[in-house]
């Protein structure tokens, strides 16, 4: 089984199940850092049809591509069926963002060869390893992710 940041190194094609519209949830902000750190993020949402600039697809067995790696910002209940559907679309590993962590998950991924991260933050991950798509640079921008509210002018 590969380490995280293996995983992450390897990754091309991330699909993100659980990408969110609200730029203050890190379903958003966090694949929309690994965008623009060189990732292509393939949004993964019933309720969107377009996300990050890219098309955003139902369910993962819709993403008519190959996919690496499966982020998911859903649920630990949604975990096992997620591992099934990653595996059924030939990724080649599941990654459970913080927070997120089901046993049950974990063993079905080392019975379908799977691998499998779960509660880490694939953000974090990438900035603790400063890394961008394609290795690690010294100098990659922090992103943080909140949007700021501009102060008004009466506000002052």
């Amino acid at each position: 089984m590969r380490t995280p940041r293996q995983i992450l190194a390897g990754a091309h094609t991330i699909a993100v199940v659980g990408a969110s519209r609200d730029p203050q949830k890190p379903g958003h902000w966090v694949p929309k850092m690994l965008q623009e750190q060189g990732w292509h993020i393939v949004p993964v949402n019933p309720h969107a049809t377009v996300l990050f600039g890219e098309h955003a697809y139902a369910r993962i067995a819709d993403v008519p591509e190959h996919i690496d790696v499966v982020q998911v910002f859903r649920p630990a209940e949604e975990a096992e069926g997620l591992v099934r559907e990653a595996a059924a679309a030939g990724a080649g590993a599941i990654w459970l963002q913080e927070g997120i962590a089901s046993p049950k998950a974990r063993q079905l991924a080392g019975e379908v060869a799977l691998d499998y991260v779960d509660d880490t933050c694939m953000g974090a991950e990438r900035a603790l390893a400063d890394m961008v798509h394609g290795g690690c640079e010294p100098e990659c921008p922090v992103y943080h992710g909140i949007v700021p509210v501009p102060e008004s002018a009466d506000a002052r």
